[in-house]
């Protein structure tokens, strides 16, 4: 179904990414905005709310015929469960404590985590670190597809579904492109995972268990959250490899869509990247940027021009330090 997308490759380049670069620029003109790279404690409060709220909806939900468990992940759990991966994402970048608390950050990366059903924060962790370091470098960068999805994805059809299991695709691709050794906080993450997902089984019951696990399926599949995946660095315009959103669904997703403005300062947290964007207006508002996650999903699908091959790749040069 649907006609096969032109692309065979990656678009190589042999240039280094632009964010350092447009960081020390921008930190030149305007030295002000380094009074932003400062925790967010209100992300604190935020994420206990949401691991209370999620709590909430596995009681409500125990009882209920299974097709309302399905509509429920879907229609709520899985906005919940996408926007606290983001909200790990956040801690990941020690914005909760500050990086002189980095273990504050892990342990509380950890419960964020406990609603989502699969241990992801610690080693989300050390994969989007490399992701900020090297971005677009070959066998380092797990955010770029495989060959395989490039090559397998390749019709409207098959796009389709390679959004559809995107979550999976996120999960994997690290064991086949850049397979790291476990770590002790990795085990730690994966013991209280399922330390979790057994009390919510034996307290509250196997739909409760659907639930959670179905609202992080379907909320990082084919959702219009996950048009984030996409939006953040598939080449829809040539030479261009980060894009932002400044949709309203940042309000949900702690402004991921500020994503030039959050790959230029990493360190600073995504409730002040409008701020960013404000004081340096005149790097941003030139940028090709979106303003509908909706539209960039399905012009992913329908588009003959864009794949998982999508992406601007480059072979790293110099010394590389992996976590």
């Amino acid at each position: 179904m649907g006609n096969r997308v032109a692309r065979e490759d990656f678009e190589w380049v042999y240039t280094d990414q632009p964010h350092a670069d447009r960081r020390r620029e921008i930190l030149a003109k305007y030295p002000e905005i380094k009074s932003l790279m400062k925790p967010d404690p209100n992300l604190i409060w935020i994420v206990i709310m949401m691991v209370l709220t999620q709590l909430a909806a596995f009681y409500l939900v125990k009882d209920l015929d299974w097709k309302w468990v399905i509509f429920w992940a879907y229609a709520f759990g899985s906005c919940i469960n996408h926007s606290m991966t983001l909200a790990i994402h956040e801690v990941s970048h020690n914005s909760a404590f500050g990086h002189y608390k980095s273990m504050w950050n892990r342990w509380f990366g950890m419960f964020a985590n406990l609603p989502i059903g699969v241990p992801y924060s610690i080693s989300f962790k050390r994969y989007h670190m490399d992701h900020h370091r090297y971005l677009g470098a070959d066998g380092i960068d797990v955010d770029i597809p495989t060959d395989f999805e490039g090559w397998f994805f390749c019709t409207t059809f098959r796009k389709f579904i390679w959004v559809i299991l995107q979550p999976l695709f996120y999960a994997f691709r690290p064991l086949f492109i850049n397979p790291k050794p476990i770590t002790h906080l990795e085990i730690i993450n994966t013991a209280v995972q399922l330390i979790f997902d057994v009390i919510i089984y034996y307290v509250l019951g196997i739909k409760s268990l659907v639930y959670m696990l179905a609202a992080s399926l379907l909320g990082l599949g084919l959702h219009p959250i996950s048009g984030h995946f996409i939006a953040e660095h598939y080449m829809f315009l040539k030479g261009h490899e980060t894009y932002s959103y400044y949709g309203p669904l940042n309000l949900l997703t702690f402004n991921v869509g500020y994503h030039n403005e959050h790959h230029d300062f990493p360190n600073i947290p995504g409730k002040n990247l409008p701020l960013v964007r404000k004081i340096a207006a005149e790097y941003y508002d030139s940028l090709p940027h979106y303003n509908s996650w909706i539209r960039v999903l399905y012009d992913f699908v329908t588009d003959d021009t864009i794949s998982p091959y999508s992406r601007m790749k480059r072979h790293q040069k110099g010394k590389v330090e992996l976590d």
